[in-house]
């Protein structure tokens, strides 16, 4: 165990730099027929060689082509990581039956806002050995990540402790503050390619992957605080969003002095203000009880009568080879994505730092925000035992690379990343008041819509949403289910071909049968859920191009609707909608958790 000191870090670093000059250059495996060129460690003159046909062959910076004497696997272990590049071979044989997202070179970020400058997101230069993530020996207690407003002095003192340490590192070193930040920069605004699609990028939000990669990056997160203060049983603080008395910026990340303090936050959004789940940018001015209601309202249907399917839950597969955004689970959309907008600095254009991806990470609550997600996935699983993580191959293969707490570069696949008591921690049991929050009919009687009254969706689809779209959508014939085929699958709204145009932040909600959409809200069972995008605009005229998913089947029969043969869908635009287009709905079943 090492504890960082200020004082004499920067002498600790160029000795460790010093040393890592005298270790022998690294190996580099290279697969299949292929022009190769790196810059040789010691003399920094680019080096190039070609390959011969065979696969699996190990070059030296020398270029001598050795064979390894096994043209069938190799375990991707030598590879050079520098500024900005990764290197390596494709899949070994294990996977040659799955086809997983991996990453490969890494380049400037591709999808900042348009007139940010240039910023360098990649890790800095490792050469070694990258390892794969094996988890901890088992340990008795559980480190217990505790609720940040319910944590004492003396705790406080050392996460302030840990954060002040990262933040006086050079900017350089894996374990600063800015690194640490831009690891959150390097998977979400595409600096990433995928291995084998380099023309393809990688992109953990709106998909399956947003779950296990901020788990990952968090657990690192964590043992690099506890390294930095000689305590390897620190756990960080989740804010506790979900409960009433945590639905306010906790204390700890308020105080102007200190470094968990960020300026770029919303100034109008400072203690006593209640957080709103449903955030739209509309400041609604409700009283603290009625905010309260509708964001336990909000967290039953995102986390149970919305989250009876684990793709509902946690988001749609994203396979190699696929463009990313294949569809947000019912937490990143709400309150994940709504949260970093309510938090974010609106005097700043895109709502830094919180407010867009690019830059969230370097609000140091961003960790306590996310922490409570992770809660929200250990959670799904916890309150109903029946809940099953997936179990394709292609997401348990999936891996992302990080620097552990001893500055290795460690490769961290997401099936080993699926039970929190195997990465040595838990969270802090608090209430959980939500469980029993179900939101309400509006209306007293059933609401039957008349045919000639509305659209039906192949009379209105491709649309543009600069206002409120009402259209009926036909049910198909399996709406008459039993009571068997309802308890084994979910009916679940897709809204098809969403592509989002806009620079910034974007909101719309889907009621259904509802005739008059200032009349619901999310307390009230017509309300469905909403489509969010935090601030990510693509350069170079890419748009956004995703769908949206939502469990339908416990709001059908509380409206008394589970037999009608159509629906009265409401596509209500709250902000930034201009720019987004909808190319149509449809119904269809899944298999629940």
């Amino acid at each position: 165990m090492f504890l960082y000191e200020p004082s004499n870090l920067i002498n600790t670093l160029k000795t460790t730099k010093a040393m890592s000059s005298l270790a022998p250059p690294p190996t580099i495996v290279v697969s299949g027929s292929s022009f190769f060129s790196f810059r040789n460690p010691n003399t920094h003159r680019p080096v190039s060689c070609r390959s011969g046909g065979r696969r699996n062959l190990i070059l030296k910076p020398s270029c001598k082509i050795l064979d390894d004497g096994n043209h069938h696997k190799h375990d991707r272990r030598d590879v050079l990581l520098g500024l900005g590049s990764l290197y390596t071979a494709f899949a070994s044989n294990s996977l040659a039956f799955a086809d997983p997202i991996q990453p490969g070179k890494c380049g400037p970020p591709d999808n900042l806002p348009e007139d940010v400058n240039p910023i360098n997101c990649c890790p800095p230069e490792f050469r070694g050995t990258i390892i794969d993530f094996t988890p901890p020996p088992p340990s008795k207690p559980l480190r217990v990540r505790p609720a940040a407003h319910l944590v004492d002095s003396d705790y406080i003192h050392k996460f302030i402790k840990a954060i002040e340490i990262m933040k006086s590192l050079p900017e350089d070193h894996p374990h600063s503050f800015m690194q640490q930040a831009a690891v959150h920069c390097a998977y979400c605004n595409d600096s990433y390619k995928q291995q084998g699609h380099s023309n393809l990028n990688i992109q953990v939000h709106k998909s399956w992957l947003f779950f296990p990669f901020h788990r990952q990056y968090l657990y690192f997160f964590e043992k690099i605080c506890g390294k930095l203060i000689g305590d390897p049983d620190f756990a960080i603080p989740f804010w506790n969003w979900d409960a009433p008395d945590g639905m306010e910026i906790p204390g700890m990340y308020t105080h102007r002095e200190s470094p968990l303090y960020d300026a770029l936050r919303n100034a109008d959004h400072q203690p006593p203000c209640v957080v709103d789940l449903q955030y739209d940018t509309e400041e609604k001015h409700r009283s603290r009880e009625d905010q309260v209601v509708l964001n336990l309202s909000t967290m039953h249907r995102q986390m149970i009568s919305g989250a009876n399917t684990t793709s509902l839950f946690m988001g749609n597969p994203y396979h190699a080879g696929d463009r990313p955004c294949a569809g947000s689970g019912t937490i990143e959309g709400v309150p994940h994505d709504t949260l970093h907008t309510w938090t974010g600095d609106k005097s700043r254009p895109y709502l830094e730092n919180m407010g867009t991806f690019y830059s969230a990470a370097r609000d140091p609550m961003f960790y306590g925000h996310h922490a409570n997600v992770d809660r929200m996935w250990y959670l799904w699983k916890t309150i109903d035992a029946t809940r099953q993580d997936f179990g394709d191959k292609d997401w348990l293969e999936t891996f992302f690379y990080f620097y552990d707490e001893n500055a290795q570069m460690v490769r961290f696949k997401v099936k080993d990343c699926l039970d929190t008591e195997k990465l040595g921690y838990t969270y802090q049991k608090v209430d959980i008041p939500w469980k029993n929050a179900k939101p309400t009919p509006r209306l007293i009687r059933p609401f039957k819509p008349l045919l000639h009254d509305f659209p039906f969706e192949d009379d209105i689809f491709p649309a543009r949403l600069d206002k409120p779209i009402k259209v009926l959508a036909r049910r198909p014939n399996k709406s008459r289910r039993s009571r068997e085929e309802k308890r084994k699958k979910e009916e679940i709204l897709v809204i098809e071909g969403i592509e989002v145009k806009s620079k910034g932040f974007v909101k719309f909600d889907v009621l259904m049968n509802e005739e008059d959409e200032r009349l619901s809200g999310p307390d009230k069972t017509e309300f469905a859920g909403s489509f969010v995008n935090v601030t990510s605009n693509h350069r170079h005229g890419k748009n956004l191009k995703t769908k949206l998913r939502l469990g339908i089947s416990e709001l059908l029969e509380d409206l008394n609707a589970a037999d009608d043969p159509y629906l009265l869908v409401t596509l209500d635009p709250k902000f930034g909608c201009d720019a987004v287009s909808v190319q149509g709905i449809k119904i269809e079943f899944e298999e629940k958790a």
